[in-house]
């Protein structure tokens, strides 16, 4: 089984680590770790810290880059990565715009999706910005959420998807 994980920013590294050690601890999975570097300073740091080469880095950032433009570079980069390798899962976390352009371009592949620390909500679209949009858009594309309480996975039950499982 091929996992992509799909990730840009700190928290992204921190949280999704783990995931990354136990799929490539496992001899029937391929762990492919993709690096967007929507967070470069950051990114490379916890990179560092918990010792994960990326196998792929996008390095999507631009000075002055809008964020229209940082999710068309993201879908297409991410788009291109996913039809080379074609693999079964890719892994999304939190509500970063590198987690809803992996869903995305891994939905528009035909590949399954798993979101970790799903079902997130504020209630208020525009508060984060643009992060609560994020979370929404990535909930109806998962095919598998892994939510950090059982709030999380109440608002996901609410909003009808599919396969919410607390974690």
């Amino acid at each position: 089984m091929r996992v992509v994980t799909v990730m840009g920013t700190r928290p992204e590294v921190i949280k999704l680590a783990p995931v990354i050690a136990e799929l490539r601890r496992r001899p029937d999975s391929d762990c492919v770790v993709v690096a967007t570097g929507q967070h470069r300073e950051m990114l490379d740091q916890m990179l560092g810290i918990f010792d994960i080469q990326p196998d792929v880095d996008l390095d999507v950032m631009r000075p002055g880059q809008r964020l229209s433009d940082l999710t068309a570079d993201l879908i297409r980069g991410l788009g291109k990565v996913l039809a080379d390798l074609r693999p079964d899962w890719v892994v999304v976390q939190g509500d970063t715009s590198t987690t809803m352009c992996g869903a995305l371009a891994a939905f528009y592949e035909n590949v399954s999706v798993a979101h970790v620390e799903a079902g997130l909500r504020s209630g208020d679209r525009l508060a984060p910005f643009p992060e609560e949009i994020n979370r929404t858009v990535v909930a109806r594309l998962a095919d598998l959420h892994f939510c950090p309480t059982q709030q999380s996975a109440a608002n996901l039950i609410r909003e009808s998807c599919r396969r919410a499982a607390c974690t």
